[in-house]
């Protein structure tokens, strides 16, 4: 299959606001080129990422996987639809049996709610030790399984074929959100499933000191003898012009999805809709801590996608020295970029093959015009960057 590498780059300006909050409370932080600059984890915006998928309605429900250590819960509620007959309890066991036996991971009551529910309450439902990420078909196909083998499953899941079954539903047709952001699953390195995308932490491209906010809050009922807040407090946040990078392994992400999610369809269809659905949701997504009391709702002001054969390539050395303005950042950090992006594309780039688009906002951004194809709209960039993926994966290697 031939070998290729998506590039996104973004520069994204967010006002105070504590996006991605550390073990204290305040807004995470880095030291890049000796000062320190605000930074959002790469696990945040992923998360975000995930999420923006199913909130835009960018995937089908049935694209998309299921990431819970409460998974005996959500497929015992897939039996009980599968077959009505069956009640809650018979459920949960035929779910955490079948579970445990295609993943290898154990499935039983957290211990300390178990010790909780001594008392003649109903002990807690069985969970999986760790995070388990099961896409909807699979999901489905682990359904349908229990039921086959609900009057005796453990005798059932004994036999040969039938583990075998159990084993390979649970590790082909993945979702979408599983083939780009991978699963792994401690107790069985066989059912991992590497990721396609990388995410780099967002850092701020110049030095940034968090700020800290004290407030009060008024009590509605306070009588007037009364006076003082109802309650006081402090949050921290601080202010960022982001460099935000995402690289994503075309060729990984069309093995992860394998034959594709769809019977009817060519090999690289799934694979031009999911990175589609991912260049979009990463672009429009945002990290929401906070978000109620910031309200910090903006979209990146330039992008450069990258679409490419060699290697993934990210643009952060631009701003190892920190951008100094006094009257904004953005400006500066995009003609960082203009002066950055051709000097290491010529040195390191292969600009026979590489095919770049640019989406940008505003005159502060008019540096990168020359940087790859314009597009007008977001729409626009992620068509563009589909069809392209599309024509590459379908040409002859």
């Amino acid at each position: 299959m031939n070998r290729l590498f998506l590039d996104v780059h973004a520069l994204q300006t967010v006002p105070p606001s504590n996006l991605n909050r550390d073990d204290t409370g305040a807004p995470k932080s880095a030291v890049y080129g000796g000062v320190p600059r605000s930074r959002v984890s790469s696990q945040a915006w992923k998360r975000a990422t995930r999420s923006y998928f199913e909130k835009q309605d960018l995937l089908d429900p049935g694209e998309l996987g299921v990431r819970t250590k409460k998974v005996a819960e959500v497929l015992a509620a897939r039996i009980t639809a599968v077959d009505p007959a069956l009640d809650e309890a018979a459920a949960l066991l035929l779910a955490a049996t079948v579970i445990q036996t295609a993943t290898g991971s154990k499935i039983e009551p957290p211990k300390r709610k178990a010790d909780a529910a001594k008392d003649g309450d109903d002990g807690p439902a069985p969970e999986s030790k760790y995070l388990m990420f099961l896409s909807s078909r699979q999901l489905d196909g682990l359904a349908a399984l229990a039921v086959d083998g609900a009057a005796d499953i453990k005798a059932y899941l004994q036999d040969k074929a039938n583990k075998a079954r159990a084993k390979e539903i649970a590790n082909t047709r993945h979702s979408v959100d599983i083939a780009l952001f991978g699963r792994m699953v401690a107790d069985s390195a066989d059912f991992n499933v590497d990721a396609a995308v990388q995410v780099a932490h967002a850092i701020s491209v110049h030095r940034v000191d968090t700020e800290s906010d004290y407030y009060t809050a008024v009590d509605d009922k306070n009588s007037v003898e009364e006076t003082g807040a109802g309650m006081i407090g402090t949050v921290d946040f601080n202010s960022a012009t982001l460099y935000r990078y995402a690289a994503l392994n075309v060729h990984q992400l069309a093995g992860n999805l394998g034959g594709g999610l769809r019977d009817d369809e060519a090999r690289s269809t799934p694979v031009r809709r999911a990175v589609e659905a991912f260049v979009q949701s990463f672009l429009e997504s945002l990290p929401t801590g906070k978000i109620n009391t910031f309200g910090h709702h903006t979209v990146p002001d330039a992008v450069i996608v990258k679409l490419r054969t060699t290697r993934p390539m990210s643009y952060v050395a631009a701003f190892e020295e920190a951008v100094t303005g006094t009257g904004g950042y953005l400006r500066e950090a995009v003609g960082r970029l203009a002066e950055y992006v051709p000097d290491v594309e010529q040195k390191y780039g292969d600009e026979g093959t590489t095919v770049s688009w640019v989406l940008r906002v505003g005159p502060a951004t008019e540096k990168l015009s020359g940087l790859g194809t314009e597009q007008d709209r977001i729409e626009d960039l992620v068509r563009s960057v589909g069809q392209a993926v599309a024509e590459r994966l379908d040409k002859p290697a």
